[in-house]
């Protein structure tokens, strides 16, 4: 019985020192299970835009294609058909069911060069990036929540392009700065026809807006569509394959541990 409780006891200890040295140590795994509460972005300017949207003098750039998914229009299934007459009471166009989550924003920073490396400074100035630990050249961006509020409604949605007008202003999405484009009352997110429709929103209006992780979004319409949605497809929840990670990663230290610390024996 003493042998079993001595056990008991070089386990939980040596479950403090694992979980001492993965939150102390400078080259210890991002804690995934640590929330993060990210900061407000106020009365920012929000236009309105939709996948498929055709280019105008004003807004060059067609979006058939995001900066992250080449086929992003055949990807979603279709038009995303802006038109109030072509939506249905379920915030997504009549004309198809959508295989992406129409609820979608885009905001204007790129976290890569290409497909095989990240912006220099990408690593410093995401929040999550080392939680991810990504390959090169993967985004971290894509798919990333927000919570988006207007009035008196509170709409979530997911990040799936860059803009308005630019791809580099990581100083306003992830820094304390006013976006730095200057078009359109110097808007600095787009959002797509769902959100527009959910919050009541005008192209021109001022939303506040802030990332949040998925364990902290309630379930809405936001939640019914889509093969890159984590509430359908659970492969896309990053957070909890980070976790799953992270939890490896400690059973791997606490292996070592036990490899490397002399067993006690009871005389």
């Amino acid at each position: 019985m003493l042998n079993k409780t001595l056990v008991i006891i070089n386990l939980l200890v040596l479950s403090i020192l694992v979980n001492a040295q993965s939150l102390s140590s400078p080259t210890a795994r991002h804690d995934p299970f640590v929330r993060v509460n990210y900061p407000w972005k106020k009365n920012i300017t929000a236009t309105i835009f939709w996948i498929g949207e055709v280019p105008t003098p004003k807004n060059p750039t067609p979006n058939h294609a995001s900066s992250w998914d080449t086929k992003w229009q055949k990807n979603y299934g279709g038009f995303d058909n802006p038109d109030p007459a072509a939506r249905t009471y379920g915030f997504r166009p009549k004309a198809f069911r959508p295989k992406q989550n129409p609820f979608y924003i885009a905001l204007p920073y790129n976290d890569r060069i290409n497909w095989r490396s990240h912006k220099p400074e990408a690593s410093r100035v995401i929040p999550w990036f080392n939680k991810y630990n990504p390959r090169p050249g993967k985004t971290v961006l894509k798919g990333r929540w927000l919570q988006i509020v207007y009035g008196n409604k509170v709409c979530y949605a997911q990040w799936e392009d860059c803009g308005p007008f630019c791809t580099d202003d990581w100083r306003y999405v992830f820094g304390n700065s006013r976006p730095k484009n200057t078009s359109n009352q110097s808007a600095g997110i787009d959002v797509s026809p769902a959100v527009r429709d959910y919050l009541g929103l005008k192209s021109g209006k001022q939303v506040h807006w802030r990332f949040v992780d998925f364990s902290q979004v309630p379930k809405g319409p936001w939640a019914v569509y889509g093969d890159n949605n984590p509430f359908v497809n659970e492969a896309m929840d990053r957070d909890l394959l980070a976790k799953r990670r992270y939890m490896e990663y400690l059973r791997e230290l606490r292996d070592k541990k036990h490899r490397t610390t002399p067993s006690n024996t009871q005389g």
